[in-house]
């Protein structure tokens, strides 16, 4: 699978959250074999739970879907934004060896934007990333439900 075309799996997913009220973002997750071991979008507000973020939920299926512990080695993690702090250190932990994202978040992002928590030397692993694929579409999507709002 492309990077655009596991991105845009992502954004399929992202789309489902608005349902709930959460914001639109998705995150796919793919094994070390390219195969699709999980997908989830947003759930903060579905789950009344403030870790419920598109990667972590994703992460916590992909494991639970390898079945031979919490380490997510060669599987790459696609999601429709850059990775905040929580999640970033969550994939860094995870051991995901592979991030992708579509739109930056000068806000809030870990993964080159504000912070760089992902390729950061102190830590024992650092995944390859590559940001802005898919960039305008994953923007359009989370500027359509905010300007909704």
């Amino acid at each position: 699978m492309t990077d655009e075309e596991l991105v845009r799996s992502a954004l399929d997913v992202a789309a489902l959250a608005p349902r709930t009220g959460d914001v639109p973002i998705g995150a796919v997750v793919l094994g070390p074999d390219g195969a699709e071991l999980a997908r989830a979008c947003n759930a903060r507000e579905a789950l009344g739970d403030p870790t419920a973020h598109a990667e972590v939920l994703a992460l916590r299926a992909a494991a639970d879907a390898l079945g031979d512990g919490w380490r997510l080695v060669g599987c790459t993690l696609a999601v429709t934004v850059e990775p905040c702090t929580m999640c970033a250190g969550a994939l860094v932990l995870a051991r995901v060896s592979r991030v992708v994202f579509g739109a930056w978040e000068p806000k809030t992002g870990a993964a080159g934007s504000l912070w760089d928590v992902v390729r950061d030397r102190r830590l024992n692993h650092r995944p390859e990333v590559v940001g802005g694929v898919l960039e305008d579409e994953c923007a359009a999507l989370l500027e359509s439900f905010f300007s909704a709002r």
